[in-house]
Order: C-alpha cells, then structure tokens, then sequence
C-alpha cells in the first residue's frame, strides 16, 4: 500500500503556508512628527527669548575702524587725557592722579585680574590703572549711591567678558564712571544706552591702549583675585609718584629680553 507520510507532509505545509500568508506583518512604529516640530518649535522659541534677554554688551556700529579710530569721541560727556605708557611703581607707592577714578599714568607692574573680573570690594587704583593699559574698560559705582539692582546690571555686563573689570568706589561723584585708557565717562543710570557704546568703542581698541591685547589673567605670585591689595581711599601723601612718574620706584617699560649674543667658535687646538 502507498505511504500516507509524503501526502500527509505535503498538507502540512500547504497549512503553514496559508498561515503566513494569512498573518499580518508587524507594523512598524511611527515616528510622532507632530511631537518632534512642536518641541523644536518650544525650543526655538525659549532659544529666541535667552537670545533677546541675554545682555549685549557691545554695538558694531560703534566699534573702531581703520577709518575711525575712537568712536568714543561722539559720545555725549566723554572726556579724554593723554598718557605716558609703562610707568610702573612700587607695591607700596601710592600715585597722585589727576582724576578720581584715574582713567590713566603710572601704575604698579602688576596689572589686576580683567577676565571679566567683578570684584565686590574696592581694589587698590594703581593695580586697576594697569588693566586699562592693555585694553581692558574699567567699571566703578558708587557703592552708597548706586542700588543693589544698578549693581546687579552693571555685573550682567562684566562678569565673564574678556578685558572687562568692575569694582565699588568710595566717594565717586555720580553713581559710575566708565574707564579706558585715557577715557572716561560718568553717568547715573546702569541702563543709559552711553554704557554700551562706551565699551563698543573702547575695550581692546587698537588705536587707545598703549598695551593692546597684553594678558589680563592672574599674575600668579603678583596678583590674588580672591584677596587683592586694598583701596586707599584717603588722599595721597606728600611724596606721592607723579603723573609724569617722578618719584617712581619702578619706572620703566617692560620689554622682551634681547636676543642672546652671538657665539664664536672655539679656536682650533694647537698643533
């Protein structure tokens, strides 16, 4: 009698075969396109919003050019002096400045820390004088005249900021003055639009300061950030170092070491 196994096999998979077919194939997941836009959409938008919020701290229309070398001269109630560059002092040595805060002349050799430094208490003039040679912008405030929230607009625009310094300053006039090397500017409202302008025109303006681009970093051993020399607040003594630097203990301009001398050959041994 003939096998039933090659028939009944052949059923088998004539039934498996139907059953795939007849299975549904596993669908794939969709991506949720409409979430996806919506949240780049939110982010945009909060993006925008830091964008706008975030303070702007300079204008191009009033940065320096080849053709225009100190937009600063147009600025309402800029005054100007002219300085010599390097004329260093002693650590100990207090300097009579012609203008109170100083916007320039004899300072100590070491510079203090400008990396967008905001100092909460007052720090000694000769030091902050230096930052302004190599093109940093000085802010000072009168600390008993100016608001915790002027203050706090003030620093928005500093902290962080390359070549950018603020610190309070006893006995200022009007609630700030600006400072750059040979410019200064005093106002009384943290949100006068001359702020911004003023540092548009001044921080690391080739054609204004002496030393431009020269390190505003800590000078390790030189200079603590964290517990600088203190503010002299009363006026200067008798011998004082000038504004022409007489009297200096330091007076001189620090330049590269120069090249080594050039070497001979040694002579050649005697026969």
């Amino acid at each position: 009698m003939p096998s039933n196994t090659g028939s009944k096999s052949a059923k088998a998979i004539k039934a498996a075969s139907k059953g795939r077919r007849g299975a549904s194939a596993p669908k794939l997941q969709q991506i949720p396109w409409v979430l996806v836009a919506g949240v780049a959409i939110v982010v945009l938008f909060i993006g925008s919003i830091a964008w706008h919020l975030a303070p702007k701290i300079e204008d191009a229309s009033w940065k320096p050019s080849a053709d225009n070398h100190d937009p600063s001269l147009k600025i309402d109630g800029i005054k100007t002096a002219t300085y010599a560059k390097a004329i260093h002092v002693g650590t100990a040595q207090r300097v009579a400045y012609d203008i109170w805060p100083p916007m320039g002349g004899p300072h100590d050799a070491i510079w203090a820390t400008c990396t967008g430094t905001v100092y909460p208490k007052p720090v000694r003039t000769e030091n902050m004088v230096h930052t302004m040679e190599h093109g940093a912008v000085w802010i000072t405030y009168n600390p008993d005249k100016l608001g915790a929230d002027g203050v706090a607009k003030l620093k928005s625009l500093v902290e962080g900021q390359p070549y950018m310094v603020m610190s309070p300053f006893p006995g200022l006039d009007h609630k700030i003055s600006l400072q750059a090397w040979g410019h200064q500017l005093r106002l009384d409202s943290p949100d006068d639009k001359r702020i911004k302008e003023f540092i548009s025109a001044l921080r690391l303006n080739p054609y204004t300061a002496p030393e431009i681009g020269a390190s505003c970093s800590t000078t390790p051993g030189g200079f603590d950030p964290a517990n600088p020399p203190a503010f002299d607040p009363t006026p200067p003594p008798a011998d004082a170092v000038k504004m022409d630097g007489v009297g200096a203990d330091v007076n001189k301009t620090i330049a590269p070491p120069p090249p080594p001398a050039p070497t001979e050959p040694a002579p050649a041994p005697a026969p």
